[in-house]
Order: C-alpha cells, then structure tokens, then sequence
C-alpha cells in the first residue's frame, strides 16, 4: 500500500510540473517591453501568448524617438545602459534593423547664433558635441521585427483587451479577455506601460505607483539635408516653453519631442471611460505643436513646412523614475515590466532578456534587478528626464 501511495504522489507530482509547463505565459501590453520579453522567451523554446488591446506598438513603442545612450546611466541605470546598448546593436544585426546606426549627439543653444557642426541649423544656434557613444534605431521597426522573430518560434498574438486576471489561493490561474474569454495560465506578464499601476492595482490588490507623462512630438518627412548631416540634437529651454530633441533618421525623417507642456495622467484617468484609457485616445496639444514648430523654425529653415505627423504618447513614470521589474507581491507567477520613464526604447533588449531569465529559471543573471523591484517605493521628489551621468539633459518631468 505504501507503494502505491507513493507510486499515486510520483503520477500527481509529474502531472503537475506537465501542466506547469505546458502553461503558456501571457504578456499583457504588446508595446517594447511585451514584445521584448516574448522575443527573449521564444529564444529559450517558450512560447508565450500577447494580448494587446489596441495594435501592436500603438502607443509609445510607435511614437517614441528612439534615441539610445551607453554612457548616460547613473547609479542602478548604468547596468540598463551599458548592457542594453550593446544589445540593441546586436538586434540590429539579427534582425536586420534597417534604422539602427550610430550617431553623435550635440548640444544646442537656440537663444544665440554660432558656430554650427549641423548645418542645416541655417538660422538662430550655436552648437557643440555632447555625447560621442550614441545611437538611434526607429522603435516601431524594432518592435515589429522583434515580434516576427517571436511569432515565428511559436509566440501568438491576440487583439482584445483584457479584463480581468483571476488569483485562486494566491496563484495566477487565468486572463479575462473583454469580460467573455478565459485563458488558463499560471504565469501572467504585466507589460502595459503607464496603465501598469491601475491594473495591478485592479487585478490583485497591489499598489504600485506609476503616471503617464503626456507628450506631443512631431515627424517632419523627406528632408534631405539631415540625411547628409545627420545629429541627435538636445536644445536648450527657449521663449517658446520647449526643449527640443532631433532625431534625424536615416530615411529622411527628422522626429522632434520635447515640446513642453507635459500632461501627467494618472488613477481614474487611465481606467476604463477615462479619457486616457487607451493609446487610441492620447492625442497631440495643437498649443504644444504650434509653440514646437515655432521653436524648430527659429533654429531651421526646415522649420519652415508643416510636420507631416503630429502624435503624443506617455511615459510611463514611477515616483523614483526607475522602472518596475520582477515579481508582483502576493500573486504566485505574476510579474510586471514597466514604468521605464523616457528610456523605454533604450532599456527594452535588456529588461526583456532579464524578465526572460526570471520568468524562465526563477532568477534573473543578466543583470541585477533588486533595484527595481516592485516591493521598492518612496516619495522623495526627483528629476524624471534623460541624463548624462548625474546631469540633466534635455526636459525634465
């Protein structure tokens, strides 16, 4: 009789660690991070499920600038930086990302004429270099073909929006899609940017602190001298409110944010029947655009023409601006990557490997993500924009 009981425990234990394994994850968000995260996963032979309420990379994985950073990591970042960098380079070669390349970034004074390395800078400004180890890649190209990567290794995509997450004893047990479809799971991924905290606040009781900073941008298309001349370009604060950025990318397109006036969204406004609730409703302030082309026409004759595309997006933005990644507090296989502030694009490849690693192994060896556990909070007050080192570069927020 011991023998069958202990042959019945053997039966039910390798039935259990059957099903746990045969458990598709599921990431929630199909933005950067959800896509890295799926990509990293797919490489391991796991082949997870994203569900993504409106399109992929429909918020600000579509309408982000891209630009990419080694050196500009300060104290827990500088792993983000260094590691991530290097890796967005090595996606750019696997995937063949036609808009990576590396570039200098210049500072830029538009209350003074001078001395200009860019020259298409044909009016008030004078510049300098400011970061030699910088790059670019366009997010929705490396979005994209990071998902194709994923998708063609067993990742599936679902369009619908999820409504609730069912907990049974503190284990994740299954997704509600649109309040009718349930997907059975024990592992669930909360990649859903600035609606992160709102959900994870809805869904298991947790309270995890996270705004959306609203922003505007503009794309101006087809202009030839920026792709003979091409700079990143980080402007000072002018009479216009902004502080512009210039991507220029290597098809001709010059993407401008910076444009000041943020809007910071947050609680009932990020939920259902909020007017932030989905990336379809995140529109550009026609104040915001006037006041940027203003700025951008007092620097460049390029200025001159209208911006073929105006957009905003949020940043996701936790009080200590650094993201949230691990394991989500009392809720057995529910993990959360988000809150990655104005380095999303940059941070992507890494905090996708390193979720990988954590979702995969039960630990993460890529790089040390203690800091930003979702168990850390405080309210001190802080700068929240990009930075060289411990220095503010750029809008802060």
């Amino acid at each position: 009789s011991l023998l069958i009981v202990l042959i019945q425990f053997i039966n039910l234990y390798t039935s259990n660690k059957i099903n746990m394994i045969q458990s598709r994850p599921i990431i929630i968000g199909g933005g950067i991070h959800g896509v890295s995260i799926a990509y990293y996963l797919s490489k391991r032979g796991i082949k997870p499920i994203i569900i993504e309420q409106t399109a992929i990379a429909s918020a600000a994985s579509g309408k982000a600038g891209g630009f990419l950073a080694r050196d500009w990591g300060y104290g827990d970042t500088v792993q983000l930086h260094q590691k991530s960098y290097d890796l967005h380079e090595q996606l750019a070669q696997e995937l063949q990302i036609q808009s990576y390349r590396k570039v200098t970034t210049l500072s830029v004074d538009g209350n003074k004429s001078g001395k200009n390395i860019a020259n298409w800078l044909d009016r008030k400004a004078s510049s300098s270099i400011l970061s030699m180890n910088t790059a670019q890649v366009t997010p929705l190209e490396l979005t994209t073909k990071m998902l194709e990567a994923a998708c063609n290794a067993g990742t599936e995509v679902i369009i619908g929006s999820v409504t609730n997450v069912l907990v049974d004893n503190g284990n994740v047990k299954s997704v509600i899609i649109d309040n009718q479809r349930a997907i059975d799971t024990n592992q669930v991924i909360i990649a859903l940017g600035p609606w992160s905290g709102v959900n994870c606040e809805d869904w298991f009781g947790v309270s995890i602190p996270m705004e959306g900073v609203k922003s505007t941008s503009l794309l101006f298309k087809n202009l030839e001298p920026i792709t003979t001349n091409p700079f990143a370009l980080f402007c000072n604060e002018d009479e216009y409110g902004c502080h512009l950025e210039f991507y220029p990318r290597p098809n001709g397109d010059l993407y401008i944010c910076g444009c000041g006036g943020s809007d910071y969204v947050s609680g009932d406004r990020l939920r259902a029947n909020g007017d932030c609730a989905s990336s379809d409703l995140v529109h550009a302030d026609p104040k915001r655009v006037d006041a940027a082309t203003k700025s951008f026409k007092s620097m460049s004759s390029l200025g001159d023409q209208t911006p073929d595309i105006t957009q905003a997006c949020m940043r996701p933005c936790p009080p200590d601006a650094l993201p949230i990644m691990g394991e989500i507090p009392g809720v057995n296989g529910a993990y959360i990557s988000a809150g990655h502030n104005c380095w999303g694009i940059l941070w992507a490849p890494i905090s996708g490997l390193a979720m990988s690693e954590l979702i995969g192994d039960g630990q993460c060896k890529v790089i040390n993500l203690q800091p930003f556990s979702p168990l850390r909070f405080n309210t001190k007050k802080t700068s929240r924009g990009k930075k060289l080192g411990n220095t503010s570069v750029g809008e802060q927020w």
